[in-house]
């Protein structure tokens, strides 16, 4: 069992890297783009082996780039049951647009259930379906280590920085820089009401999954109530500094674009474009397609 101490500061530097790759030498514009451009591909594949294949690279990138192995599977173990659920619901439910899709009236039937079955009598689970849902799961993956590969190698004040030199509004800047810190803090002080619970003998791991449930439910509510308090606390602070939100200001870190950044910028941009070309032209990526 750690002490509130060590987990505190586990927390704390969840958001940083510890090892210095090219990730963490690009500047935040480069990596908006990188992450702009991955969700872009991600949402445009419909094919399951280009799915995969971007999932792939993005979990490899996250390890190039210094991302906790443990921090990716609990991603990934946080994930199973939800990619269980749209494997079942693709594979079983979802004909009509793998049909229209694949230009076809008939799908590879893996099972089927008995006429005589209530509600789903003659119903069954596809070929089809399941691969479009494998898609699915892939799509997910990859969206949801993509921030983390860009938002773990950066520095705080050089992401704000960074946002500001990109014309984003420097408050928005400021809440987003504002809730990373948050979020830590706000972990910390679950872990802190967790330990209490465990010294008064409160053992979670010998409960079932409801009554475990129940106690992270009253566990929410001193939770909630320390964030409301951390949040007007910030509140006086901004106000007694005349925080006014100008993005006229000078930073610690200024933040500039190497040859190395344009170079970046300019291979995600192309990537995307030939992406685009393959799939309208050649129709590569398409559910059904070459590729």
């Amino acid at each position: 069992m750690c002490t509130e101490r060590r987990c505190t500061i586990g927390l704390l530097k969840f958001q940083t890297v510890e090892r210095d790759s090219v990730f963490t030498r690009l500047d935040f514009r480069s990596k908006m783009v990188l992450m702009g451009a991955l969700t872009v591909i991600a949402f445009l594949w419909e094919s399951p082996l280009l799915g995969g294949c971007l999932a792939a690279s993005v979990v490899f990138a996250c390890l190039l780039a210094g991302v906790k192995i443990a921090f990716i599977r609990r991603v990934l173990q946080t994930l199973a049951p939800f990619c269980v659920l749209i494997l079942l619901m693709h594979g079983f439910f979802n004909t009509t647009q793998v049909k229209r899709l694949l230009g076809t009236a008939q799908l590879t039937r893996l099972v089927t259930f008995p006429q005589s079955w209530w509600l789903i009598g003659g119903g069954g689970l596809n070929l089809e379906g399941l691969l479009y849902g494998l898609n699915v799961v892939f799509k997910t993956v990859s969206l949801m280590l993509v921030i983390p590969l860009g938002v773990f190698t950066t520095d705080v004040d050089s992401m704000v920085a960074g946002m500001v030199r990109a014309r984003i509004p420097y408050k928005l800047a400021f809440v987003f820089s504002t809730t990373l810190r948050f979020v830590p803090l706000l972990f910390a002080e679950l872990q802190s009401v967790i330990e209490a619970q465990r010294l008064r003998g409160l053992a979670f791991e010998e409960m079932g999954p409801l009554r475990r449930l129940r106690v992270y439910a009253r566990i929410a509510i001193p939770l909630i109530l320390g964030a409301l308090v951390k949040s007007q606390q910030l509140e006086i602070v901004l106000q007694s500094k005349a925080f006014s939100g100008s993005p006229r200001r000078t930073y610690l870190h200024e933040q500039t674009m190497g040859w190395i950044d344009y170079a970046a910028v300019g291979l995600f941009a192309a990537f995307v474009v030939l992406v685009l070309v393959a799939y309208v032209v050649w129709g590569v990526g398409r559910f059904g397609g070459p590729i």
